[in-house]
């Protein structure tokens, strides 16, 4: 039978979601720390970009859980 929002696999999402988070964090922070180590001059973009990509890193990785782990599931 397939729910409201077709047939969806709920734990393989959340899993998903949560390292696509994990990764977009380390690959943010790793990325700063690597520029500061190395001692590379680089725009001021780019340490934006790396700053938000950890910022958003960090909230995909707290809300993915709640979203398809339990919001999700339950509406269906």
């Amino acid at each position: 039978m397939q729910g409201r929002y077709g047939n969806l696999d709920y734990s393989r999402l959340t899993k998903l979601s949560f390292l696509l988070g994990i990764g977009m964090f380390v690959v943010g922070e790793f990325g700063e720390f690597g520029i500061r180590k190395a001692g590379m001059s680089v725009p001021a973009w780019e340490h934006s970009l790396l700053m938000t990509m950890a910022a958003i890193g960090i909230v995909v990785a707290l809300l993915s859980p709640f979203v398809f782990g339990i919001v999700l599931p339950l509406t269906e």
